[in-house]
């Protein structure tokens, strides 16, 4: 998993931007890294990459609270766009709940203090947990809290923009379902939200019993990065101003 890396640099935002989307890796929203103007810039002492676009700036700022929070707050008060919208992977928490299925939830749950914050969304709740849950968290959490699916990042990115008045939205595609075992994958994610790849691919190949469960999660992963990729295409700012309908 590969965090946006920066190419060029830029001196600063330029025109309007109504959307700032908020993702962990950039291969969750390559589709709309297309044609995007690659700007690095500094934030309370950390650098950043954004990707602008008509009306759309984009910034991956790595898995988990910290790295989301820092990548929102930076967005925001760089661009000061009318929504952030934090976007990526999720998983379920309920059994209906398949692989590839949108979910845009109308309220977002941090479960490190139990605070709730309303969104842009339509329906259902989503968790943000601090850790890669395993299914008897999984069925544990979703009865505590009544969510549908969870994820590491929404909550923080949705305190951040609840701070500047901004309004914001989660659009999440799931990755894993609720039975699925997820490998520990939290030990492989540094202090920068970074996902240690190679030493994860060195942890699973030295036990086969994990290989099963990799290979699956890697199809998975794939499968939902591509449903995401059509939905974020399909209702990206320049798609929606072409045929006249509402942004993200």
């Amino acid at each position: 998993m590969k965090r946006c890396a920066a190419r060029s640099n830029g001196s600063g935002a330029t025109g309007m931007f109504e959307v700032a989307i908020v993702a962990a890796f950039e291969r969750e929203v390559a589709p709309l890294l297309k044609r995007t103007r690659r700007v690095e810039r500094e934030n309370d002492g950390r650098k950043f990459t954004f990707f602008e676009n008509e009306g759309m700036v984009i910034v991956c700022g790595g898995m988990g609270a910290e790295a989301a929070r820092r990548a929102a707050e930076a967005v925001i008060a760089l661009y000061h766009p009318r929504l952030v919208q934090s976007t990526g992977f999720a998983g379920a928490l309920q059994s209906e709940l398949r692989i590839g299925d949108i979910f845009v939830p109308s309220v977002v749950i941090n479960a490190s203090d139990g605070s709730r914050n309303e969104t842009e969304g339509e329906s259902g709740a989503l968790l943000t947990f601090m850790s890669v849950a395993d299914v008897k968290q999984k069925a544990a959490l979703a009865q505590a809290y009544g969510a549908q699916a969870i994820d590491m990042e929404a909550a923080f990115v949705g305190a951040a923009a609840q701070a500047r008045g901004t309004k914001f939205r989660a659009v999440k595609v799931i990755s894993d379902e609720f039975n699925f075992e997820m490998p520990k994958l939290s030990r492989f994610i540094d202090g920068q939200g970074r996902f240690r790849t190679a030493n994860f691919i060195l942890f699973a190949a030295l036990r086969p019993w994990l290989w099963g469960r990799v290979i699956t999660l890697a199809r998975n992963s794939n499968a939902a990065a591509r449903r995401l990729a059509d939905y974020l295409t399909e209702h990206s700012p320049r798609a929606s101003s072409a045929v006249g309908t509402k942004t993200l």
